[in-house]
């Protein structure tokens, strides 16, 4: 496998991955608790309190989450180096997101994300995601 594989994958995979994300959010901006039985569940799993954001903000994190598929997947008509600015923010912004979760404080970042479901996912899946996500984005930009 070449390098040009490699990076051909992790652009692949990421911009997967986050539009995949983006369709959750769209999903749950709907109404929906997939995967989980209701929506109460779903509020302190993934949110951290007792509430599901409105549908205005979960249709506004799913369309920041499908242009940063977009710019990851190359498939915007940008010129290359004000692509690479975007990518480069997509992935401040995920490592961002990663730090403050490993650290369990994604309450500094989104005030009231603090139940201890959502502190314990946030430290073993939410955050090494957006980790893996941040650094796909990177390799993409190569």
């Amino acid at each position: 496998m070449t390098a040009r594989d490699v990076s051909d994958s992790a652009r692949t995979a990421t911009a997967v991955t986050l539009a995949a994300i983006g369709a959750l959010h769209v999903a749950w901006g709907l109404g929906s608790s997939f995967p989980f039985r209701d929506r109460a569940t779903l509020a302190d799993r993934v949110v951290g309190n007792d509430e599901v954001p409105g549908p205005g903000a979960s249709f506004a994190v799913a369309g920041l989450l499908t242009v940063a598929a977009a710019l990851v997947a190359d498939v915007t008509p940008l010129p290359a180096p004000i692509r690479r600015v975007g990518v480069g923010g997509v992935a401040a912004v995920l490592a961002t997101r990663a730090a403050f979760g490993f650290s369990g404080m994604t309450g500094r970042l989104v005030p009231g994300s603090d139940s201890p479901r959502f502190v314990a996912l946030d430290r073993r899946v939410f955050s090494p995601l957006c980790t893996a996500l941040a650094a796909g984005a990177l390799w993409s930009a190569r």
